[in-house]
């Protein structure tokens, strides 16, 4: 009888290691290791650049909302995976939160993107882009929760499907992930219009009904500076645009 659950789990492990699954592509072999705070366990996980191009060549149209705001001596990150850039903002795969402080031993790193980077992390964990329980060594009661302890959390959020109530593990350090100009840009086009006249659209779409409403927004919004420049950054790619 044993051998038939044996053979049994080792058949579902083979289902799970199939989700969201690209031809052609294995995302074993950048597996790295960490040692689990908890148990000292040795598990593996990928990195978060490794973790966003799948979700990129799964989802070609997908997108990947981020928020941040700072905290008691940390910075608050949510993050929020997205199938398609045109799903509604509650129409999500996954979401998870992660927090994180100055580091004295790592004085380089800004909190604020090393908050950002877990949360993408995690997020995308939780979506299925993440080493499924065989190739990570977890049972199945060990899914990503999100980092912030209970009352930190804001409560008002509707949870996710995937992010089950679980013991909660301690994450591994995820190093901030090193965008390109062209990965910085496309945040750019995908954070929200501030402007009511286009509420529920991105900058991106934005940009081509009316390009003098993200010039606005890049030099005379004063509300959120991480849209400002964004804004910005948008502009200044549409003027090196213009000149070639």
């Amino acid at each position: 009888m044993s051998q038939n659950n044996s053979n049994a789990k080792t058949a579902m492990l083979a289902k799970l290691d199939s989700i969201h699954k690209v031809e052609g592509f294995d995302p074993s072999p950048f597996a790295v290791d960490y040692t689990d705070l908890n148990t000292q366990e040795t598990r593996k996980r990928l990195p978060v650049m490794i973790q966003m191009a799948w979700f990129r060549l799964k989802y070609p149209e997908g997108r990947i909302a981020i928020q941040v705001s700072p905290g008691k001596d940390c910075f608050v990150a949510t993050a929020r995976i997205y199938p398609s850039y045109k799903d509604p903002v509650d129409c999500y795969l996954a979401e998870a939160t992660a927090s994180r402080g100055p580091d004295a031993s790592k004085p380089s790193v800004s909190p604020r993107e090393w908050a950002q980077t877990a949360a993408v992390g995690i997020a995308l964990r939780n979506a299925g882009f993440g080493l499924q329980f065989s190739a990570a060594g977890d049972d199945f009661a060990d899914m990503a929760p999100d980092e912030l302890p209970a009352g930190e959390m804001d409560t008002s959020r509707e949870s996710s499907a995937m992010e089950q109530p679980v013991q909660a593990e301690i994450e591994p350090t995820y190093e901030p992930a090193v965008l390109t100009e062209e990965q910085r840009l496309e945040q750019a086009f995908q954070k929200p219009c501030p402007i009511k006249k286009y509420s529920g659209k991105t900058l991106g779409e934005v940009l081509a009904m009316d390009p003098n409403a993200i010039a606005w927004v890049a030099n005379k919004y004063k509300d959120n500076q991480e849209l400002s420049d964004a804004a910005r950054l948008i502009c200044e790619h549409a003027m090196q645009q213009a000149s070639v």
